[in-house]
């Protein structure tokens, strides 16, 4: 399924800086997040990696699941990775809760795995959220215009 959402144009012309294998990953990884959970909030930033957060509510502290996108790499970063159950330990880092997977193909990230990782992401960020959100299925950007 094509994921209708379009992009953000300010966080697209910084996501046009980076190589063609990078943007396709992206592409790809934002459609397969969005396909899982189609009423999550997209917040866009830009601060030492360029990255699309998707939250179940406007605010990121009710995030599941991030895209950073770096100069030559990407991942798959768990806001809450830590309290995830991981049997396959696939996630990797040292914070105290945010857990990534390094994505280069993907295969790293479309597999059974990953998909049940994702779902108990979203699942657990429900369950945490403090009170419902009336922001549904949007693109909130918090890059700087230029």
């Amino acid at each position: 399924m094509q994921n209708s959402r379009i992009i953000d144009p300010d966080f697209q012309r910084l996501l046009n800086l980076k190589n063609q294998d990078l943007i396709d990953l992206f592409y790809d990884a934002r459609e397969y997040i969005l396909e899982l959970y189609p009423d999550s909030n997209e917040l866009l930033y830009h601060t030492h990696a360029l990255t699309a957060v998707f939250s179940i509510s406007d605010k990121l502290s009710d995030a599941f699941c991030m895209l950073p996108i770096y100069t030559n790499h990407m991942n798959l970063g768990f806001n809450k990775g830590t309290l995830l159950k991981d049997p396959n330990e696939l996630l990797t880092g040292t914070g105290n809760l945010i857990r990534h997977i390094d994505i280069k193909k993907s295969s790293d990230y479309r597999n059974p795995s990953v998909k049940k990782l994702l779902t108990e992401a979203i699942s657990f960020a429900l369950k945490d959220m403090d009170k419902p959100t009336k922001s549904i299925g949007k693109t909130i950007s918090k890059i700087k215009k230029k």
